[in-house]
């Protein structure tokens, strides 16, 4: 018996997560925004990547 059918990922579902972390960026202390850009950074890395699974 064959399992679940592989799910359908789509390749833009990272990419608007990633970019409400700049969201209200201009409240957030200058000191953080380092902080900010390497997370959005990895996670856009990661939503590239995955597209190459598609």
């Amino acid at each position: 018996m064959p399992g679940p059918p592989p799910q359908q990922v789509d390749p833009r579902a990272g990419i608007d997560e990633a970019m409400a972390g700049l969201e209200n960026l201009d409240q957030v202390p200058l000191a953080e925004h380092v902080e900010r850009f390497d997370a959005v950074h990895s996670q856009l890395t990661a939503a590239l990547s995955a597209i190459d699974r598609v």
